[in-house]
């Protein structure tokens, strides 16, 4: 790494390295039984949802999307402290995206917002656990069934994670993973969708492939041979491949540690900044066991610009995340308009990520913490 400290990081060890090395030497790289393996550990880890692989954590949201039916004249309720796909696949589709704002503490939706939001016309609220924090998910269920809406965590933060004793992936009707390399595990590029509903995942599953129906039983011209297959419904082609898979299904043996390591260093982050008081360290809520993706630091009083150039110019590699969605020129053409979630806004205005990934040593964290109490005078 040399002197840079990158703010995430991805590790892979030998025993990663070896199980995609099987899969090479293999009959199949792609739509094989890595995938089925891959998919059987998410259930596993998500006790009991059916699971989908894809190509990346925003063709996950797609495909989540789409096995919900969302479309023209559907609104999607989310929030603006998030990457643009959260909104960007709903809007693909036809949806509206109906931006609510999000809780000045913890950066996620807040179920009061989303309330006011929701309307005949709802399809979706979609929570976004933040910086690996779970979203208050069991008042956002009541928020979307309210409307008949289904209830979508995007947890491409959070996977190992669990809110009130329940893991991650078990909670929502759908589930979308991000395995992105920085994420808390990785498949260099990769997701999953994850549903208990058998209706959710075979369309999850087939816009996945195309929108190909090949049981002969669904088909409308199933004696055309035993070569036929047809489309119903477009879908498209968001196949991870085996090689990837198996690189996850090793990354998730290992899951429990990274989710250790990151703990220490979240803690040692809060240690050694409480006492500043130009900045906010992330809270807990109470029932989040969190997979914590990111250190989302406050910095008050419009330092935050400052500080990160700062520790930049230090070879620290801080991050912000996000700009609200809806900042994004592409929503403004649409009409979106700044001001709309005010403490989303604030929150951004203070928000900056500081190194975390497993192999950050605590050496590194120190230093760190030096740059950011020195930046301040202490």
């Amino acid at each position: 790494m040399g002197d840079f400290l990158p703010y995430g990081r991805q590790s892979i060890n030998e025993e990663d390295i070896a199980a995609v090395t099987e899969v090479l030497r293999g009959d199949w790289l792609t739509t094989g039984p890595a995938v089925s393996r891959f998919e059987a550990d998410l259930e596993e880890l998500t006790e009991g949802g059916g699971a989908v692989a894809v190509t990346s954590g925003t063709a996950a949201l797609h495909v989540a999307y789409a096995a919900a039916g969302i479309g023209a004249g559907d609104e999607v309720v989310t929030s603006p402290m998030t990457f643009v796909a959260t909104a960007s696949t709903a809007a693909l589709l036809g949806a509206k995206v109906v931006f609510a704002d999000v809780e000045p503490e913890t950066g996620n939706l807040d179920p009061a917002a989303a309330r006011a939001a929701v309307t005949e016309r709802t399809r979706v609220v979609a929570a976004v656990d933040y910086a690996g924090h779970p979203a208050e998910l069991d008042e956002l269920r009541t928020v979307a069934g309210s409307s008949g809406a289904l209830l979508l965590e995007d947890a491409a933060h959070s996977i190992g994670g669990s809110w009130r004793g329940r893991p991650v992936g078990s909670l929502a009707d759908l589930t979308t993973f991000s395995f992105f390399a920085t994420k808390n595990l990785t498949t260099a590029e990769g997701g999953a969708v994850v549903t208990r509903s058998a209706d959710l995942l075979r369309r999850a599953r087939q816009f996945r492939n195309h929108g190909l129906v090949r049981d002969r039983t669904d088909q409308r011209y199933p004696d055309e041979g035993g070569w036929h297959q047809e489309v119903h419904a477009f879908g498209l082609n968001y196949r991870l491949p085996d090689v990837l898979c198996a690189l996850g299904s090793a990354q998730l043996r290992k899951l429990a540690a990274f989710k250790r390591r990151r703990e220490q260093l979240h803690a040692r982050y809060d240690k050694g900044l409480a006492d500043v008081a130009e900045v906010r360290t992330p809270v807990t809520r109470e029932g989040a066991d969190v997979m914590w993706h990111l250190y989302a630091l406050r910095v008050l009083d419009g330092q935050r610009g400052p500080l990160y150039d700062h520790l930049r110019a230090l070879g620290i590699g801080v991050q912000v995340n996000y700009i609200p969605v809806y900042w994004h020129p592409v929503f403004e053409d649409l009409g979106y308009r700044r001001g709309l979630c005010p403490n989303a806004e604030r929150f951004y205005a203070q928000q900056l990520s500081l190194p975390l990934f497993p192999e950050l040593t605590d050496a590194e964290a120190d230093r760190v913490v030096d740059a950011v109490r020195s930046f301040f005078g202490y």
